[in-house]
């Protein structure tokens, strides 16, 4: 364990005039109706070829009730589909390499073990979501042959892989069968397995246009349901789906630390650590303000420290946040929005999963991270004002006097609940205006150091 990481175990063991409130200024309101289990969720993307030894369902159903104790409501599994073997990656392949839409990877189980697990998610007051990959197939999925009408065609003719995609082809929505047989496919989830929505991967590549007819057709089958887009694009969010990725969120982060010295990843084929406009902490504020003005009212946005993408081709959330990792995690809990956990996270992962070989993320045991994130489940969970979308009370800045350390206050309409968070996103120590009792640690602090965050019941 490196030494970053040594000091970032430590602070989670130890762990002012009032502005104008960032409320929404869009006009539009979403049409989409959001499942009450979704207003105080916990997401939990589970990687389960890397989860377990075995990287099966089987091996994995033992940790739900962990996951459930940490306050996780929805289990998101990255695409369970049997991978195609043409044009494959590595060993294993690509799980967005999508061989067969209504099917269970052999590697993983069975349809029938899936949606037993399934039925324990739910017995157990979890939801659980699977991730769809719309724009694309594999290169030998049976519609290559059975319906290349449905594909995309370059100049040539030929069937083709968006960006350095070699491993798949890209799917035509103009034509009327592709959008279908895409339809269909979703509903065959909803109807034979039960699943509760859907993560959509590259979602924004996908005409908006089937997004808003193919919503109200899925609910026809089952609602509520839960849509995430891989996407930060607000339209997406008016008919369709009940969350985006926050994606410019995720990349203020990594800009704040990377002006703080803290971000260390260098990419494959580079010499140097990726250049940031400088930031600090108080353009999160701005940022806040522009998606107020951007997204219809009642948008849900996914907040992360860490996820697949990001740790296989982006690095680890330590190479990324380096000291700032707990208070960018205690943000992303209590910014607007719903936050996102990923497989390892809650112990610490501090290295790339490999993506296109098995691989094996780090066996669960009690540690500073795990009792972090349960506690984090809990504090969200109990205070409503963390709510996602309009259920939960507005973000309302609290100067402090510094561009590097934030606060802010969400107080209930009544006034009868509320939670003030501070979070120190610089290089010095900042003197608190009084000695104040943190919920996350239950220690009382006069002073927060550079890395830290707190958060006080008002």
């Amino acid at each position: 364990m490196n030494m970053k990481i040594k000091r970032l175990v430590a602070s989670f063991l130890s762990a002012i005039a009032i502005l104008p409130a960032v409320a929404a200024t869009n006009t539009d309101t979403t049409t989409v109706t959001h499942a009450p289990w979704s207003r105080d969720a916990i997401i939990y993307e589970v990687n389960l070829r890397q989860y377990t030894p075995e990287g099966t369902i089987a091996a994995f159903r033992p940790h739900m009730e962990r996951l459930r104790e940490m306050g996780v409501n929805i289990l998101w599994f990255m695409p369970v589909h049997p991978i195609s073997e043409a044009n494959r990656k590595g060993t294993l392949g690509s799980y967005y390499a999508v061989k067969d839409y209504k099917a269970v990877n052999p590697e993983f189980g069975t349809l029938e073990e899936f949606k037993d697990m399934v039925k324990q998610a739910h017995a157990m007051g979890m939801k659980v979501i699977i991730d769809w990959v719309p724009n694309h197939t594999g290169c030998d999925n049976e519609w290559v042959t059975t319906h290349p009408e449905y594909y995309a065609t370059n100049k040539e003719g030929k069937m083709y892989g968006p960006y350095d995609w070699t491993d798949v082809y890209k799917l035509n929505y103009n034509n009327d069968g592709t959008r279908r047989a895409m339809t269909d496919a979703l509903k065959f989830w909803l109807s034979e397995v039960d699943i509760d929505g859907f993560r959509c991967d590259v979602a924004a590549e996908v005409p908006t246009r089937y997004w808003d007819e193919a919503r109200p057709e899925l609910e026809q089958v089952k609602k509520p349901i839960f849509m995430l887009a891989e996407a930060s694009v607000p339209e997406l969010e008016k008919n369709a789906f009940d969350m985006a990725y926050n994606w410019p969120m995720k990349d203020l982060f990594s800009a704040i630390a990377a002006h703080q010295g803290q971000y260390t990843f260098i990419a494959e084929g580079e010499t140097a650590p990726k250049i940031f406009p400088e930031k600090h902490a108080d353009d999160i504020f701005v940022l806040l303000e522009q998606q107020a003005a951007e997204y219809p009212v009642d948008s849900y946005m996914m907040n992360m420290i860490t996820n697949h993408d990001l740790n296989s081709w982006e690095g680890t959330e330590f190479h990324r946040l380096g000291n700032f990792v707990y208070a960018f995690a205690v943000l992303s809990y209590t910014l607007p929005g719903m936050p996102l956990i990923y497989t390892g996270q809650e112990v610490g992962l501090d290295r790339a999963l490999q993506f296109f070989e098995k691989d094996k993320a780090p066996e669960w045991k009690d540690s500073p991270f795990t009792d972090f994130y349960n506690r984090m489940g809990h504090i969200k969970h109990e205070n409503r004002v963390l709510d996602a979308g309009a259920a939960g009370a507005p973000v309302v800045k609290v100067e402090t006097g510094s561009r590097d350390v934030i606060a802010f206050d969400r107080t209930s309409a009544d006034g009868k609940e509320g939670l003030r968070v501070y979070a120190n996103l610089g290089k010095k120590p900042y003197q608190l205006p009084e000695n104040m009792r943190d919920i996350i640690t239950h220690q009382d602090y006069t002073t927060i150091e550079p890395g830290h965050a707190i958060i006080v019941k008002k």
